[in-house]
């Protein structure tokens, strides 16, 4: 007889999409994830160039922001059949820029029905960071480049890990209008341009060079352009310097954009291309680059990933967990108790509290794996030495402000209540992460026996700073010492102004 075939018939999957208002271009990705495994079904681009809109008073004029409107009239019809939870969309440097960027914003937003993140410099350089690393198997330190239509993004990582990022005021689109006016190019237009670029640089170069990478990587645009040239020419080659200085021999030979003639440059990159390659050609001049390759991924791929990496505990965060579990000799039956009683009580306050983000499991879910990992150093305040090591290594799959949550949570799960610790969080930030303290710290009272045959079912209700900690009836009783160790809990919390009752 033959054995019968099993069919999985349980499949997840899911869509999301990011968009990206660039400077230069309008981008949109839509994914479908399937049981895990990202596919790319849609992009969308259209050159917008907006920051050619922008006046010497940083003022962006009607027709540029039309335009704009007009190309997210084309995105908006796609973005409603995917679920708003799944949609990331973020503006770059020209509305950083822009003085009335609010005009621009608003209309936006209500052409999308979804808000505009205006990301920092520093923010769109980690997600291009991102973008390319899980888009490229790269081995050791990475210089990863980013030209853009305002700004350029220069950063250094290792694996998933940014390490050393920079945001400079330089682009392709910006850089065209000011060096070269009406179109022209000529040999003093280009020095001009690469003499300007240089002095950027030559503030940020040295912090660069200190660093030993293995491989560069371009991100999009003029990378991308030029390796489009490269295989058109039949060079099957990386991009390097002196192939960069022959492209600018042949633009300076053509005297305009209107008669720029390029083996392999697309129509749409003529009027950018100029200004871009005076840009990158600073680059591999000022940070001795040899070899450049381009790169799979970019913005979108990084906010697309990154909403994956708050959206599910993804593979990257579990092998981090792992590897602090293994490192630090933690005890991870016990680890994984505390962790499933915390997450239960967050989600109880979440439907409660409209205090809770995207990431308030994630965080609280590796505090309280973590939260023992300063015993590997010893008992008496192991809170603290817990937060010493959280503060010096790495947590790939989690952002600077989600690790330095973790590492305050940890120190803030026992003994004395310190709120003073969560002052310098933003607003925003602030009453969730309080929250999570008192969250974490009943969850490892609860969990105290270390069995969870004695781990009770609990329910917390929420009103303000009034909590209410509801236990099966009789269990106080039956359980003296957790009793105890409540009530002592209960008066830790009131001196720290909050009220806390369990029943």
């Amino acid at each position: 007889m033959q054995p019968e075939i099993q069919h999985d018939t349980l499949v997840h999957s899911e869509h999301y999409a990011a968009v990206d208002l660039g400077s230069n271009s309008f981008h949109m990705v839509v994914v479908h994830v399937v049981n895990g495994n990202v596919q790319i079904i849609g992009k969308v681009k259209q050159k917008v160039r907006l920051a050619a809109g922008l006046n010497e008073d940083m003022e962006l004029d009607e027709i540029s922001m039309e335009r704009g409107w007009q190309c997210l009239q084309t995105f908006a019809e796609r973005l409603q059949d995917i679920p708003p939870s799944n949609i990331r969309i973020v503006a770059t440097a020209t509305l950083r820029l822009a003085t009335n960027a609010q005009t621009f914003i608003r209309k936006a937003e209500q052409i999308l029905q979804h808000k505009l993140d205006v990301i920092s410099g520093e923010e769109e350089a980690r997600q291009i960071y991102l973008g390319v690393a899980y888009t490229s198997a790269n081995q050791g330190n990475s210089l990863v480049i980013d030209i853009g239509g305002a700004s350029t993004e220069v950063i250094i990582g290792n694996d998933m890990q940014p390490i050393h990022l920079k945001s400079l005021d330089m682009g392709c689109v910006t850089f065209m209008e000011r060096y070269f006016p009406r179109g022209e190019i000529t040999r003093q237009h280009f020095d001009t341009a690469k003499a300007k670029a240089g002095a950027l640089l030559d503030e940020v170069s040295d912090a660069f060079l200190c660093f030993d990478w293995q491989n560069c990587l371009g991100a999009s645009g003029t990378p991308q352009a030029i390796t489009e040239i490269l295989v058109a020419q039949q060079i099957s080659d990386a991009i390097r310097l002196d192939y960069l200085y022959e492209l600018e021999k042949q633009c300076i030979a053509c005297g305009s954009i209107d008669k720029l003639e390029i083996k392999g440059l697309e129509e749409n990159r003529k009027p950018i291309f100029p200004s871009g390659l005076a840009i990158l050609i600073c680059l591999f001049e000022k940070l001795h680059i040899k070899a450049m390759n381009i790169s799979a991924g970019a913005l979108r791929e990084g906010l697309i990933y990154g909403m994956l990496d708050n959206l599910q505990e993804n593979d990257r965060r579990v092998q981090t967990l792992n590897h602090a579990i293994h490192r630090y000799h933690i005890e991870k039956s016990h680890a994984d108790a505390v962790r499933a009683v915390a997450i239960s009580l967050c989600r109880q306050l979440c439907a409660q509290a409209a205090i809770c983000h995207l990431d308030t499991e994630a965080v609280l879910g590796a505090a309280a794996t973590l939260h023992e990992i300063g015993l590997h150093i010893e008992y008496k305040k192991h809170h603290e030495h817990g937060a010493y090591i959280l503060s010096h290594i790495d947590l790939p799959g989690y952002t600077r402000l989600q690790r330095e949550a973790i590492r305050d949570l940890v120190l803030s799960h026992r003994l004395t209540i310190n709120t003073a610790v969560f002052d310098n969080y933003h607003e925003e930030v602030q009453p969730m992460l309080l929250a999570l303290v008192r969250i974490l710290r009943l969850a490892t009272v609860l969990c105290l026996r270390r069995h969870n045959k004695h781990i009770p079912e609990a329910t917390l209700t929420i009103d303000g700073d009034r909590w209410t900690l509801t236990l099966p009836e009789g269990w106080l009783n039956s359980h003296p010492l957790i009793n105890a160790e409540l009530a002592n809990e209960t008066w830790l919390q009131h001196r720290a102004g909050w009220e806390l009752r369990c029943q």
